[in-house]
């Protein structure tokens, strides 16, 4: 009897063993891809890293973004031009890869990776872009000339803490700062731009707005606007700044994108590039007072 359990148990391990697996499983609510990538930056007091990706056959095109890891054993190995493969995993409003494994290490003077969807636009001027602010108003970047300005991009239902609600939290965040600073109120200027124009109608932005500022905000929008504008007015702006975004295959309602904010001079130049959702508001600030 004990010699039957044993030969069970190895069958049991070869069969588990010899499982095809699935391009996509789920468990629960999670679902689960396979992921291969090239790191471009490592963070590891936020346990994120900057990673440009091949395309996650199912879920989303290749493109370079930010993940949190959760293993804390990668720290120690994970480094920038690191390959490495993984697994995404995907739940309600969350995201993390697992199961990493380092493919190739840097090699010994190896130039650095570019980061394909940030272009180096830093001290480009920044085009006339129109768009329809979350009054109704057509407006264009031109109108934010001689003050400083920070843009940034969301859409109203995104579900990720350190997507869009982190990055409408910062500007919420500056926004009062700015307003309690005599120095910055009159000359930084902060806009949010919705790529989502299907759904970020100027009234949806508006209430979004309010929402973030809290219910004793003022309702002027003088510091902080929202802006959307037609498909081919945002795709420019998002292009310009290296902003990659599409639908979630497997959920329309969802969009899957990078982030980008830029901080924009008086004259209305490039002056820095703030990536993923690594800052603060203090730093957003301190970064607009700088472009001053």
């Amino acid at each position: 009897m004990k010699l039957l359990s044993v030969i069970l148990f190895f069958v049991l391990i070869v069969c588990t063993a010899c499982k095809p697996s699935a391009d996509v499983s789920e468990s629960g609510n999670l679902k689960r891809f396979p992921f291969k990538g090239k790191v471009v930056a490592v963070n590891k007091a936020k346990k994120s890293a900057t990673i440009a990706h091949e395309e996650i056959k199912g879920y989303m095109d290749a493109m370079t973004m930010d993940f949190p890891i959760k293993d804390d054993w990668v720290w120690e190995d994970l480094a920038p031009e690191s390959e490495i493969r993984a697994e995404l995993v995907v739940s309600s409003g969350d995201y993390w890869l697992e199961q990493i494994g380092i493919i190739a290490l840097p090699k010994p003077g190896e130039t650095p990776l570019s980061n394909p969807s940030n272009p180096d636009i830093t001290g480009k001027e920044v085009p006339d872009f129109p768009l329809t602010n979350q009054d109704g108003k057509r407006i264009s970047l031109k109108n934010f000339r001689g003050k400083a300005l920070a843009i940034t991009f969301i859409y109203s239902k995104c579900p990720l803490p350190n997507f869009c609600i982190a990055m409408s939290t910062r500007f919420s965040d500056a926004t009062k700062l700015i307003e309690a600073n005599p120095d910055l109120k009159d000359r930084v200027r902060l806009l949010s731009i919705s790529f989502d124009p299907e759904n970020d109608t100027p009234d949806t932005l508006k209430k979004y707005g309010l929402g973030y500022l809290g219910k004793n905000a003022k309702a002027d929008f003088i510091v902080w606007q929202l802006a959307t504008g037609n498909p081919a007015e945002v795709k420019n702006v998002a292009d310009f700044f290296g902003l990659k975004y599409e639908k979630d295959p497997n959920d329309k309602n969802q969009i899957i994108h990078s982030l980008r904010t830029a901080v924009i001079t008086p004259d209305g130049k490039v002056k820095s590039m703030l990536r993923g959702s690594d800052w603060t508001a203090e730093d957003l600030v301190n970064e607009l007072r700088a472009a001053l």
